[in-house]
């Protein structure tokens, strides 16, 4: 090849396990764009946008097989709160909206004598009775300053107090307490 050239140099045969690899690869990208082409429609079968069936909070109950199931829609359906307050995590004050977890405690039949295991997503874990936190006014939102909050944002749930209404609220006890990225609740008695 004359100096200077530009022409193309083929390097070695790869072995046959990169080759292979490449092929995968290949067939990967494939099928991720046939799906992204493809779309997935906006709404469920039910006609619900797929927001409000995709599970947001799974809640193991003492003597169900297994664990149920809510939806953004099945939270929407409980008595809703809101309040504006302070937190350590944010800037500035803050509009939470969301279910009081008196309220979804006493819909799925949960006494003020139970004890309640929070999960977060990155498996940050807290354990509180019942009686504690519905006493405090715990909230689960899901909406803050009136968007649905993502898991970057803290959501798409966090259980919030109103720590400006009482300084009781402002101890490491609660603090400790306020889960974001809650995903998962499990009851027992």
């Amino acid at each position: 090849m004359p100096t200077g050239s530009t022409a193309h140099v083929r390097p070695p045969c790869a072995p046959p396990i990169v080759r292979a690899w490449h092929r995968s690869l290949r067939a990967l990208r494939r099928g991720v764009l046939a799906l992204c082409l493809a779309g997935a429609p906006a709404c469920a079968d039910d006609g619900q946008p797929r927001e409000n069936t995709r599970t947001l909070l799974r809640v193991a109950l003492p003597g169900d097989a297994a664990p149920r199931h809510l939806t953004r829609a099945d939270l929407h359906a409980l008595p809703t709160r809101s309040f504006r307050t302070t937190t350590n995590w944010t800037d500035g004050p803050q509009r939470f909206t969301g279910v009081p977890l008196r309220a979804l405690l006493e819909d799925l039949g949960v006494g003020p004598e139970a004890t309640i295991a929070l999960r977060a997503l990155n498996g940050y874990r807290v354990e509180a009775p019942a009686n504690a936190l519905t006493r405090d006014g715990a909230l689960i939102a899901y909406l803050r300053n009136g968007t649905p909050m993502t898991p970057r944002e803290k959501g798409p749930l966090w259980l919030v107090f109103d720590y400006d209404s009482d300084p009781a609220l402002r101890t490491e006890t609660v603090y400790s307490r306020s889960i974001w990225q809650l995903d998962a609740m499990t009851v027992s008695r």
